[in-house]
């Protein structure tokens, strides 16, 4: 993943509440074994409208969803965040998330920006009325800014573990793959009747 430090771009309203993963990425796009390829499938039954936002060309290349409450509810399902981020998002705003959506979101190299309804509102109203107002996401110091809607560094939560990986642009077998040398002095030590992980 590329390192996220911080992230300006045009927002896309989706002023809905208790959104949930299969309305995200509905169910018969699950058929992947990769990461990549469901930006298509994103929000598919809802795009069939052709008035959808996601549809409207003013709001292509916009790279910042702001959403309703409970965003990303329902199902575990970590193909909501692929589909987020393969589409082009980099962040998603919202004054609430599902809980393992929430956590699923840095792993796909998202940022999940909560915030207060108050603010979220205001983000909304903005990015309604100005399909190309700007949203900054400054992950390093966990704020957002946007002038059209009047929020100027309002801070939002995201724990010290998802903001080291996003900032160093580190998923989570990155994470692993840093501790490659421990791993291998411990397997060297380990007793040799213990199982191997080694198929065959």
């Amino acid at each position: 993943m590329r390192p996220l430090t911080t992230l300006t771009g045009r927002g896309v309203p989706l002023a809905r509440s208790d959104v949930d993963t299969d309305q995200i990425i509905p169910a018969a796009w699950l058929k992947k074994t990769s990461r990549t390829g469901y930006g298509e499938g994103l929000f598919s039954q809802w795009r069939k409208d052709p008035s959808f936002i996601t549809n409207r060309p003013e709001r292509q290349g916009a790279t910042i969803l702001v959403a309703g409450p409970n965003f990303g509810c329902g199902s575990s399902r970590e193909h909501a965040a692929w589909a987020l981020r393969d589409f082009g998002f980099t962040a998603v705003v919202a004054p609430g998330f599902g809980d393992i959506f929430r956590n699923n979101l840095p792993n796909a190299g998202l940022v999940p920006v909560q915030v207060t309804t108050t603010v979220a509102d205001s983000l909304l109203e903005a990015i309604t009325e100005d399909a190309y107002a700007e949203i900054t996401v400054n992950v390093v110091d966990r704020t957002v800014d946007c002038a059209a809607a009047g929020v100027s560094g309002v801070p939002f939560p995201l724990d010290g573990s998802a903001h080291h990986r996003l900032v160093n642009g580190l998923d989570l077998l990155d994470l692993t793959l840093r501790l490659d040398s421990r791993i291998t002095a411990y397997e060297r030590e380990r007793a040799p009747w213990l199982p191997t992980g080694r198929a065959g």
